[in-house]
């Protein structure tokens, strides 16, 4: 009679663990090439499905890394919430002077990433709610960040290194910054998240803990009955 009790107490343990530990990598976008003083082109690869991923500056950026020289993604900014991993290496578009900046998709997507590197003083306008995935120590130190009432931007103190997630479907995401040395930004997506136009056919697999919290649950219940 007692043994009931406690296999359901451990099967509640671990799918509340799983819940908890829930984490997932982001697929981070590649940039392909520098177009102009104020443009770059880039890629997502979401699981085999190539989203072009295309930047425009109202003013001119700094530079763009397409994979070479220094990482500046480094320090615990960005996995501090519930991401795996960092930008890739030495992928960022580094903006300077102020402007307004837009990030275009060839497809809708959902739940958009926005990597941030060294938002140093920032006052920072989007044209959609934000809210902060993860804020921690980058390649230039730590800052904090204050969004605003309502969750449309933030303004930096310090200097800032994180990740802000747009949620939503998105084929473009636009924002307004100031003027500053230079700060990097790059964009990605949620390894769980697919290109939008599921396929209604789909089933999604259970989980492991899922799984073996249903088999705990029936071998209670049997050695239930035989008390």
């Amino acid at each position: 009679m007692k043994l009931f009790p406690k296999i359901l107490s451990i099967a509640l343990f671990f799918s509340l663990f799983s819940l908890h530990a829930h984490s997932f990598p982001v697929y981070w976008t590649d940039w392909m090439s520098e177009d102009s003083a104020s443009s770059a082109t880039g890629q997502l690869d979401i699981g085999g499905s190539i989203i072009d991923v295309t930047y425009t500056n109202s003013s001119s950026h700094y530079f763009v890394q397409t994979g070479t020289a220094t990482n500046y993604w480094t320090g615990n900014a960005y996995t501090n919430g519930s991401i795996d991993n960092a930008p890739l290496p030495s992928e960022q578009v580094a903006l300077g002077a102020a402007g307004e900046v837009t990030i275009s998709f060839s497809s809708a997507i959902e739940n958009v990433y926005i990597a941030l590197n060294s938002w140093n003083g920032q006052n920072v306008l989007f044209d959609t709610e934000i809210e902060f995935e993860s804020i921690g120590t980058g390649y230039w130190g730590s800052g904090t960040a204050t969004v605003n009432g309502d969750n449309t931007g933030f303004t930096a103190s310090g200097e800032l290194h994180g990740v802000v997630l747009a949620a939503g479907s998105h084929t473009s995401i636009s924002f307004t910054h100031l003027t500053e040395y230079w700060h990097g930004f790059t964009i990605g997506v949620a390894g769980e998240a697919e290109v939008v136009d599921p396929d209604p056919n789909d089933i999604p697999e259970p989980s492991l803990i899922a799984i073996l919290s249903l088999g705990l649950l029936m071998l209670g219940r049997r050695q239930f009955k035989k008390h």
